[in-house]
C-alpha cells in the first residue's frame, strides 16, 4: 500500500486556524519522520521535523499521536507549523502581501533519519491571511498610509488601529486575520513606507490623530471610540495616543513599553524625549547575539521620557512575555498600572506568560528568537521558549478578541 497524508481542511486554511495532519496507509507500528517547510517572500527557507510512530491500525493521526522527537516532543498537532526554524540566521519570518499565501510543503518519510529515509508521500498546505469575505482597502487619505480591512457585510463594526514595530513598513497580516473575526482593523504605517519618512526622527501624534479620526469617520466603524492593537513599538505608541488623543476607548498592548525609546514623541507644543540608552550594559548571549533588555536607563530615573498614561480614559489590556528581551515589558506594564490607578484611573488588566519572548504574533507564527534591531544596527537577542511562546499566542489572540469585543462593543 502507499502511504497518503490527509489534511483537513483540505483546500487550506486560515494562518490562525489549525490544519488537522494524519497518514493513512503506513505498516502498523512504522516509525517515520514528519517534514515542514515553507520559503517567505524573499525566498527565505523555514523549517521543522518530528519524528512519529504509526498506530497498531497502520494510521498515525498528530492530534493523537505524541512526537518522539525532532524539532519538538509530545502531543503537539501544530508543532510542525510552530516550531520552524529559519534556515538562515537571525531571519524573522513576515508576510508582506495578504492576499497571497504561505504554501507549507508537508512530507512524510520512512524511518527515523530526518534526511536520509525514503519520501513516501507529500503535500502541499496553503496558509491564507485573507479571510472569506474580508476586503482589503489601501488608505492615502491626507497624510495617513494604511490599508483597512473590513468584515463582509455593511456593519457598523467595532474599530481597530493595528501598529507594529520597529521594522517600520507596513505590516498588514494581523489586522487581516482579525477582521475575519468582526472588526474593522486598519494597519497603519508610520515610518518607511510610500511617501513617509524613512527614518524614524521625531514622532509626531498628530498623524495619529488623523489616522484616528480617518477611521472613526467610515460608515463601516461603529464608535464613539476606536481600538488600538500596538506590539513592541507600536505598543509604545498606542500608550502615547491613548495618553494624548481622543477617540480611543480600548487597547491591547503586547510587550510595549512605557517609557519613550529611540525618537521623541512629540504632541502640539509637548515633546517627550527617548529615555537614555547605556551602551555598556549590553551584555553579549553564549550565542555572541546582543542581549539589550538592561540597556535602557529606567523612566523612573530618567522622569521626563514616562509616557503619561494618568491622563488617559482608555482601558488596557497588557500581553506580557516575561521572557522578552527586548526590552522590559512586565516592569512597563506595572508600572502603567501604579500610575493609572494612583490617579483614580481603572485598572488594566494584565497577562503574563511564562517563557514568551518579544514578537507575540498571531497563533501559530514560528517563534523570533533573534533577529536584526534597528536601532541596535544588529542582531539582538528577543526570548522566548518554542512551545511556550506557541501556547502564548494562541491564549493572546483569544484574550484580545474578547477584550475588544468586551469593550468596543
Amino acid at each position: 500500500t502507499t502511504a497518503t497524508l490527509s489534511l483537513e481542511p483540505a483546500g487550506g486554511c486560515c494562518w490562525d486556524q489549525p490544519v488537522r495532519i494524519a497518514v493513512r496507509g503506513l505498516a502498523p507500528e512504522q516509525p517515520v519522520t514528519l517534514r515542514a517547510s515553507l520559503r517567505d517572500e524573499k525566498g527565505a527557507l523555514f523549517r521543522a521535523h518530528a519524528r512519529y510512530r504509526a498506530d497498531a491500525g497502520s494510521e498515525l493521526d498528530l492530534e493523537r499521536a505524541p512526537a518522539l522527537g525532532g524539532s519538538f516532543a509530545g502531543l503537539e498537532p501544530m508543532g510542525l507549523i510552530w516550531a520552524m526554524e529559519p534556515d538562515k540566521p537571525y531571519w524573522r519570518l513576515l508576510k508582506r502581501d495578504v492576499q497571497t499565501p504561505f504554501v507549507v510543503e508537508l512530507e512524510v518519510l520512512d524511518g527515523h533519519e530526518p534526511d536520509s529515509g525514503r519520501l513516501l508521500a507529500r503535500a502541499l498546505h496553503e496558509r491564507h491571511f485573507m479571510p472569506p469575505g474580508v476586503r482589503r482597502v489601501p488608505v492615502r487619505e491626507g497624510r495617513v498610509r494604511a490599508t483597512l480591512f473590513l468584515p463582509p457585510g455593511p456593519g457598523p463594526y467595532p474599530g481597530i488601529v493595528d501598529l507594529y514595530g520597529l521594522g517600520g513598513g507596513l505590516l498588514e497580516y494581523r489586522a487581516s486575520l482579525l477582521a475575519g473575526k468582526g472588526f474593522a482593523v486598519m494597519a497603519l504605517a508610520y515610518y518607511n513606507h510610500d511617501d513617509l519618512p524613512q527614518s524614524l526622527e521625531t514622532t509626531h501624534l498628530e498623524y495619529f490623530e488623523e489616522a484616528v479620526n480617518y477611521l472613526l469617520h467610515r460608515p463601516e466603524v461603529k464608535g464613539p471610540g476606536i481600538g488600538l492593537l500596538g506590539i513592541s513599538k507600536g505598543g509604545e505608541l498606542s500608550l502615547a495616543m491613548s495618553s494624548f488623543l481622543k477617540g480611543i476607548t480600548a487597547a491591547v498592548i503586547i510587550n510595549g513599553s512605557v517609557a519613550v525609546v529611540g525618537a521623541s514623541i512629540c504632541y502640539k507644543d509637548e515633546t517627550l524625549p527617548p529615555v537614555t540608552v547605556m551602551r555598556d550594559r549590553v551584555k553579549m548571549t553564549k550565542d555572541g547575539i546582543k542581549d539589550v533588555v538592561e540597556a535602557l536607563k529606567s523612566p523612573l530615573e530618567d522622569g521626563k521620557s514616562f509616557i503619561p498614561v494618568e491622563r488617559s480614559n482608555t482601558t488596557f489590556l497588557f500581553l506580557v512575555g516575561q521572557d522578552d528581551h527586548n526590552w522590559k515589558s512586565e516592569f512597563y506594564a506595572n508600572e502603567a498600572s501604579k500610575r493609572l490607578q494612583a490617579h483614580g484611573k481603572e485598572k488594566p488588566q494584565i497577562i503574563c506568560y511564562p517563557e514568551a519572548g518579544h514578537y507575540i504574533e498571531p497563533p501559530y507564527w514560528p517563534l523570533c528568537r533573534a533577529a536584526h534591531h534597528v536601532l541596535v544596527g544588529g542582531p539582538i537577542f528577543y526570548g522566548g521558549e518554542p512551545r511556550a511562546h506557541a501556547m502564548a499566542q494562541l491564549d493572546a489572540w483569544e484574550q484580545l478578541q474578547t477584550f475588544f469585543h468586551k469593550h468596543l462593543g
